[in-house]
């Protein structure tokens, strides 16, 4: 869980880089001061060689043989001297620091820097680490007298230094840059820690808190930008996200209440026709009655003929507008079987064809014949079918084509039949497109305003729905949608 967090991963990963990068540094100054000491140490070695050497030729050439011994021992008394000596081409020690090894053979590490010609070299003489220098003793013109001149180097001067100083100063060193690297790598890890988790974890927790109050519905909290960097953009930009939603909310509920408004209106409005159609129903139909009888005691040719015909369509119109109203108010319970759709439409068709709107248009059917039966009241669909398909032919009156197709669609795994009845009237408004399923409202002069209303109710109870595109000046396509029944509820039902 621990590594799990983002802030706790770029921490370790700062620190291995910090550790990796001080590292390398470190060890690459390590070696640089190494070759420092040892250098420096080496050039101190070859310049006390010089002098020796200077003053031993000096003694020799004044004749003051003895004097080169007492040189050697008086300069090999210096403790980091582990030897001073001059030894012949053979390996032969002849003068040194110490009486004691005169005669002596020369160790092979320093017979070795004569042979490959070398000046230096650092080796070991049990635990003791030294450097050796080699300076040969060349002949000249005033040294015949005594060696001859058959002798071009008449010896060796060896000096062998302790690096036991140099290691102590090397490892003291050491010291000095690992606890200066420790100290320096927590600094640097501690204030990188110290900025990620404040600049980093800490807004990113406090953003974290207020998307779970948000998801819980508090939309109350904000985050406050603790500087102008991305983690700050994108408070700020979480803080106008939330302010949108609460915007959208407070519009969201507003709309809610108007439209619970609205229903208990419509409610109570419908209601009430309700009733006044229940009560106009009746004398309507008395009235009706009434002024046929009277119809038929007038001659033929009588003008009142044409006056009481005009009534009785008037009352014929209110007798619908009164049955809507009930209707609407409260449409009876569907009674649902299995129906055919395309026999459905078939049957829808032949009626329309029967209308006298449909003289002039030209109708076009399209059905997949591989749909499946739905389960629905066959009678309301009916109606809402023939309610679509007058509502086109009513728009085109100068003519046209009323195209119906059925098929088979798939809604996020929900198999639906589908139904589209297009027209190639004038088309519908876009501000008119969205009130054409509102109650009482319509842009005929002699509509009611309830049909469409009707036909979304009665699509609702089937578990299907209807909806509408337009354009004008180029038709209208209505959808009609319901759901086919899968396998097993299909045999429930029929069960």
């Amino acid at each position: 869980m621990f590594f799990k967090s983002l802030v706790t991963r770029v921490i370790i990963l700062h620190i291995l880089l910090l550790v990796i990068g001080i590292s390398v540094l470190t060890l690459f100054h390590l070696r640089r001061e190494q070759g420092h000491l040892v250098g420096s140490t080496r050039q101190n070695a070859t310049l006390l060689l010089a002098t020796i050497e200077k003053a031993i030729f000096n003694a020799m050439c004044t004749g003051q043989n003895d004097e080169v011994q007492v040189i050697l021992q008086s300069i090999g008394e210096n403790p980091q001297l582990a030897a001073l000596r001059i030894f012949s081409p053979d390996g032969t020690i002849l003068k040194s620091a110490h009486p004691e090894e005169i005669g002596r053979q020369v160790g092979f590490n320093e017979l070795a820097l004569f042979q490959n010609r070398r000046d230096h070299a650092i080796f070991r003489y049990g635990d003791k680490e030294l450097l050796g220098v080699l300076r040969p003793i060349m002949a000249d013109r005033r040294c015949y007298s005594c060696h001859g001149s058959g002798h071009q180097v008449l010896g060796l001067l060896n000096l062998n230094y302790s690096l036991a100083d140099t290691r102590q100063k090397l490892r003291e060193s050491t010291q000095f840059f690992l606890v200066s690297t420790l100290v320096i790598l927590a600094v640097l890890s501690a204030g990188a820690a110290f900025l990620l988790l404040r600049f980093v974890r800490r807004p990113i927790h406090s953003l974290a808190e207020q998307m779970a109050k948000v998801e819980q519905g508090d939309l109350s909290g904000r985050v406050t930008p603790l500087a102008s960097d991305e983690m700050g953009s994108l408070a700020g930009s979480f803080n106008s996200m939330v302010d949108n939603l609460e915007k959208a909310r407070k519009t969201l509920e507003q709309y809610h209440y108007q439209q619970m408004v609205r229903a208990d209106r419509l409610a109570s409005v419908g209601e009430m026709a309700s009733g006044v159609a229940h009560e106009i129903k009746n004398p309507l139909a008395g009235i009706g009655s009434a002024i046929a009888v009277l119809a038929d005691d007038f001659p033929e040719d009588d003008p009142r003929r044409r006056i009481v015909a005009e009534v009785l369509e008037q009352l014929n119109r209110l007798n619908k507008t009164a049955s809507d109203l009930l209707y609407f108010g409260k449409p009876g319970d569907p009674d649902p079987a299995f129906v055919d759709l395309n026999e459905l439409v078939n049957k829808t068709l032949f009626f329309i064809a029967q209308h006298p709107e449909s003289r002039n248009v030209h109708r076009i059917k399209i059905l997949d014949r591989e749909l499946t039966p739905v389960w629905a009241d066959e009678k309301q669909l009916q109606q809402v079918l023939f309610n679509v398909m007058i509502n086109a032919l009513q728009a085109m009156t100068a003519g046209g084509s009323l195209t119906v197709e059925t098929a088979r669609v798939d809604h996020d795994g929900q198999i639906m039949a589908r139904i589209i009845v297009s027209d190639t009237g004038p088309g519908i408004a876009e501000k008119e497109l969205e009130k054409i399923f509102s109650p009482f409202y319509t842009t005929k002069t002699q509509g009611t305003g309830l049909g469409l209303a009707i036909c979304r109710r009665l699509m609702e109870q089937q578990g299907g729905g209807i909806r509408v595109e337009s354009r004008l000046g180029e038709g209208s396509v209505f959808t009609i949608e319901i759901p086919i029944p899968s396998g097993e509820t299909a045999n429930c039902q029929r069960g």
